[in-house]
């Protein structure tokens, strides 16, 4: 069956002009001529036009092309394994492309709207975003979630550097008090426990005791979040779920 350029066109989505130029460059010749001259395509020409725009979408110049398709040693199983190859690449590359768009959208609705160089300097390698998916597909439909983003919206550069060296500073201390083999049941770990708690309820949401002992459990539970203290000390994760559980007892 033989096609017009008009129909080949409407076809490939791609205009007539540039099937002239394609022609006209010896890229893609029709095999036949109508009694009036006009270009007749069969379906090797349209076979031949799929390839074309394959290696054009993928960033390819027309003589590259050209040599690819014109190549005496390939065959349709080589141009396959190539275009599997690159296609392979291209979609890896479009998926880190969205992970990154996906970060950045988390970012905004965290509040956390601080460019690149700004996060690096306040947080270095600690991401402040990397729990977000977690805690909006655990708490996402709770008044404390939004009351987390409410405050997180209208927070500065400023409040996150203060916010980030209330952490820091509450992490030094309680590596000093593990290593002077405090237990976590006394009153150091203990107030060390309730100052983590009035951190969370200063900066984010309001935390009860109760509300506080989940995160406790959640700490130690949740490798994610385990990881995260055990980067400060190995062992600091447990120690703290029983100081915050003793730390409400106390308080009950």
């Amino acid at each position: 069956m033989e096609h017009s350029v008009g129909q080949v066109a409407g076809f490939a989505g791609v205009t007539v002009r540039t099937l002239h130029h394609y022609d006209s460059i010896g890229l893609l010749s029709p095999s036949g001529r109508s009694h009036a001259g006009h270009r007749r395509y069969n379906d090797a020409d349209l076979d031949r036009l799929q390839q074309i725009l394959f290696y054009r979408e993928l960033g390819f110049p027309l003589d590259e092309i050209a040599a690819l398709l014109d190549d005496p040693d390939a065959d349709p199983q080589k141009h396959l394994r190539r275009q599997h190859a690159l296609l392979s690449h291209r979609i890896a590359e479009l998926q880190r492309m969205a992970a990154a768009v996906e970060t950045a959208m988390e970012a905004r609705r965290m509040g956390i709207n601080l460019t690149p160089e700004e996060k690096f300097e306040v947080f270095g390698d600690k991401d402040p975003e990397q729990y977000a998916e977690e805690a909006e597909r655990r708490w996402g439909g709770t008044d404390t979630y939004a009351e987390s983003q409410r405050r997180a919206a209208g927070y500065t550069k400023e409040d996150w550097q203060r916010m980030k060296a209330e952490v820091d500073s509450w992490a030094e201390r309680y590596q000093a008090l593990m290593e002077a083999g405090e237990p976590a049941t006394g009153e150091r770990a203990m107030d060390m426990a309730e100052e983590h708690r009035l951190h969370i309820s200063g900066w984010f949401y309001e935390c009860g005791y109760e509300m506080h002992r989940c995160l406790g459990e959640m700490y130690v539970a949740d490798p994610r979040f385990k990881a995260f203290y055990e980067s400060m000390r190995p062992g600091l994760a447990e120690h703290l779920r029983e100081a915050i559980d003793a730390n409400a007892r106390r308080r009950e």
